[in-house]
């Protein structure tokens, strides 16, 4: 595969996660604590200020690549399965070309 098909292919995967977020915040079943970790998952990605900083070598720069995917994996695990699957095959591929 060459580089601009995986580009794509990544910035497809990136938007589709997005809106399995987006929708799974906006469900009425999602509880208030997931709520809770997405928008702090977010409020970290969008922070002006780290809690540790950048120019600190390697752990400055890999700070973001930790906690917002522990942020993320918190959530779903207080999610429940059912709410999660109705979320994702709301975003599927095949229900965004209907």
């Amino acid at each position: 595969m060459r580089f601009r098909e995986q580009l794509a292919t990544l910035a497809s995967r990136l938007r589709q996660e997005l809106a399995f977020y987006r929708a799974l915040h906006a469900h009425p079943q999602t509880p208030p604590l997931a709520k809770a970790l997405l928008w702090l998952a977010l409020g970290y990605l969008v922070m002006p200020f780290d809690l540790i900083p950048d120019f600190i070598p390697v752990i400055g720069q890999l700070d973001e690549l930790v906690i917002v995917p522990l942020l993320l994996h918190l959530a779903m695990k207080v999610t429940p399965l059912a709410v999660q699957q109705a979320c994702r095959s709301q975003v599927s591929p095949a229900a965004s070309q209907k």
